[in-house]
């Protein structure tokens, strides 16, 4: 199933995608829901960020390419860092070039979505706490990044995380962990690689982040992103495809 949240005549809910259309749920995702039958034309919608994270936890360094074209070396356990929950932006929605930062980079990456509470997770339990899969783009200030020690603001500023375009719950762990993921700017394409070339797996990274905080449903890991990286400027669209999930695009703009 595909779940989408969306607005529609100033009311904000969430359906499952069913082709052209959604079809509103009764409820949330995270909890026993049912289908109301009353669908929409997708068109019709204004698709808004899957979900409203408390916070998002991403990965830095865990395709092995990517950390060698920026010169760096692969840590020895997954390296967290913290996005706010004022960083995150829909499908559709600007990515706002920050007035601080002269060299903006896409990264393309695969978003798990926590689907229930969860703390020190055993590996055999990981699927458990998935509800599903969606696309990201870990939108980074690489100047700012080289030069200040922490990455809050490199990394945490207004859209610098795009998601969307829905959660995928389909996906199973096996099928999440071999996914085709690229990025094209302005229909080009930059990044093109896989999740299997994550240095630590989906289960590697929960199992890690919960041994030292509690995860909440609507919770996001950002997995880290494959070699390409490339500057954004004002103007640009840039579109992160993963196989089996849909496509995420943002346009670029300046602040005003």
């Amino acid at each position: 199933m595909r779940i989408a949240r969306f607005s529609i005549d100033g009311n904000v809910a969430f359906g499952a995608v069913e082709g052209e259309a959604i079809d509103i749920i009764k409820g949330i995702p995270f909890a026993d829901f049912e289908l109301s039958g009353t669908k929409i034309p997708l068109d019709k919608v204004r698709l808004l960020p899957p979900v409203l994270p408390n916070k998002v936890v991403a990965i830095g360094r865990n395709y092995a390419e990517h950390a060698a074209e920026l010169g760096n070396e692969v840590p020895a356990a997954p390296w967290a860092f913290f996005k706010p929950s004022t960083s995150v932006v829909g499908p559709g929605d600007p990515i706002v070039y920050p007035t601080f930062s002269r060299e903006v980079h896409h990264e393309a990456e695969l978003a798990v979505v926590i689907g229930r509470l969860c703390r020190e997770v055993p590996r055999e339990r990981v699927k458990d706490v998935i509800l599903g899969y969606t696309c990201a783009n870990d939108v980074t200030a690489r100047d700012t990044q080289k030069t200040e020690k922490q990455w809050a603001r490199a990394k945490g500023f207004d859209s610098s995380c795009p998601l969307g375009p829905w959660i995928e719950t389909g996906l199973d762990l096996a099928a999440a962990s071999d996914l085709a993921i690229t990025a094209t700017v302005n229909g080009e394409l930059r990044q093109a690689g896989r999740t299997s070339q994550m240095i630590n797996s989906i289960e590697d990274l929960i199992v890690n982040i919960t041994e030292a905080m509690t995860l909440l449903p609507g919770d996001v890991i950002l997995t880290g992103t494959p070699a390409g990286v490339g500057p954004l400027h004002v103007g640009d669209e840039v579109a992160v495809t993963i196989e089996g999930i849909g496509t995420l695009t943002n346009k670029v703009i300046k602040r005003d």
